[in-house]
């Protein structure tokens, strides 16, 4: 079974190679950045591709991006991602085409060998292998998919106070914060909520009216 590997941490990256090849996988290449990366299973048509999200040069989703080209250059490629952290809109993206052939670890899964040699065979072989936290992280987000689940906690305050009638100067007085700071709360919810500016509706009765039928 081949496998194209990307980690910019050397250690990190020789240690995996050598646990996979313990494990009979073949590794066609390991490489640490992202352009490195595409290239690599463009050229070489892996079963699996093992990544890590956060690759050179941007240091951002750079590992995950390539991965998510090569996908779309080759349907179906097998790829597990890894991650030092649950990063719920890379695991969102990654399931966004809803194929098989996917895995999203959490890099503390990579010390327990059976666990995760068992999930990069069963990726390669067009199964899902997702880490329990991520699992426990986007089920609890799904319950805050509708609008009102955009906002902050001091955002959700301000709205409720809005809901009861109070102006931005009773509201600031209430959360002992400045007249300013509410008004930069107030945009951000109308932002969150999708409320343009109108020369018809009046964006704050949307919001409440939103917050009532919550």
């Amino acid at each position: 079974m081949r496998v194209v590997l990307a980690e910019d941490l050397a250690l990190l990256r020789e240690g995996l190679v050598s646990l996979l090849e313990t494990h009979d996988f073949e590794i066609a290449a390991a490489v640490d950045n992202g352009p490195s990366l595409l290239k690599a299973l463009l050229d070489h048509r892996p079963d699996v591709a093992v990544v890590d999200v956060r690759l050179p040069p941007s240091f951002t989703d750079e590992g995950l991006q390539a991965a998510l080209e090569a996908r779309r250059r080759v349907p179906g490629l097998p790829v597990l991602v890894l991650s030092q952290y649950v990063e719920q809109l890379y695991a969102r993206e990654l399931l966004a085409d809803g194929s098989g052939g996917i895995g999203y670890l959490l890099k503390d899964r990579v010390f327990d060998a059976a666990q995760f040699v068992d999930a990069v065979r069963r990726v390669a072989g067009g199964g899902t292998a997702m880490d329990p936290e991520v699992i426990s992280r986007l089920l609890a987000s799904s319950t805050r998919d509708s609008p009102l689940g955009r906002l902050t906690p001091r955002e959700g305050e301000v709205l409720e106070l809005m809901a009861q009638g109070r102006s931005n100067a009773a509201i600031a007085e209430k959360l002992v914060v400045t007249e300013r700071a509410v008004t930069k709360h107030t945009a951000n919810i109308f932002a969150k909520l999708d409320l343009p500016v109108t020369g018809d509706d009046n964006r704050r009765v949307l919001a409440v009216l939103a917050y009532l039928n919550r």
